[in-house]
């Protein structure tokens, strides 16, 4: 006897896999960049004196 059934894992993956896609293709959705220039912006290089 477990903690939990075994449905409740399975659901928990499924529920996991199904939220991590959708914020994964909103994401996406309609933008030309790659999803590393979403979360961390291009560097930029300070002008010389």
């Amino acid at each position: 006897m477990g903690l939990f059934k075994a449905d409740f894992y399975r659901f928990f993956a499924l529920g996991f896999a199904g939220g991590a896609l959708l914020v994964f293709g909103v994401m996406s959705h309609g933008s030309h960049n790659s999803l590393a220039d979403n979360i961390v912006p291009p560097a930029q290089a300070e002008t010389a004196q």
